[in-house]
């Protein structure tokens, strides 16, 4: 791991990267940065109108470029959209310019969390209880292979999450 002043967040959507972002920047008077948002500022529309008339592709296309812009920056905490780790060149800037949490969270802890939010696209299908189990399975391994710590956000509190995170960071950036 690279030391590096920088905490990136990475997980599914609904596993709390905005929540738990904004908590340990605040704890370490660090400025936060949600990468989807910032895509939504640049383009001034939201994600699920890039992915209605760009498509998923498109969309990831856009993120990568605005990954490689924050990774760029020393000193924040981001978090990242949950499909941010799908590319191995978003994977390698994260890597290499900061400290990775993987914010695991349970499918049905995922599924409470999301039921009621509409600006999920992959999530605008019959059947969302698949769509996360999948979206998973598909992605467990690529957080787990860039995460330089892994924490449960469906079984602790956030602030109790935050603390377990900034242990951990302070362990390994001494």
């Amino acid at each position: 791991m690279t030391r590096s002043e920088n905490i990136y967040l990475v997980g599914l959507m609904g596993a709390g990267k905005t929540t738990i972002g904004r908590q340990l920047a605040r704890a370490l008077k660090l400025p936060f940065y949600d990468s989807d948002k910032a895509i939504e500022e640049r383009t001034g529309v939201d994600i699920p109108t890039i992915f209605e008339f760009e498509g998923e592709e498109g969309f990831r296309d856009r993120e990568q470029k605005m990954i490689q812009q924050l990774t760029q920056m020393e000193g924040i905490v981001l978090a990242t959209g949950g499909g941010a780790i799908l590319r191995e060149e978003n994977r390698k800037l994260l890597k290499e310019n900061g400290f990775i949490v993987y914010l695991q969270c349970s499918v049905e802890r995922i599924l409470e969390r999301t039921r009621r939010d509409t600006q999920r696209p992959l999530l605008k299908t019959g059947n969302p209880r698949d769509r996360i189990e999948s979206l998973f399975a598909q992605r467990e391994p690529l957080y787990l292979s860039c995460a330089d710590f892994k924490v449960d956000t469906g079984v602790m509190q956030s602030k109790e999450v935050v603390s377990h995170i900034l242990e951990e960071y302070h362990s390994v950036n001494r």
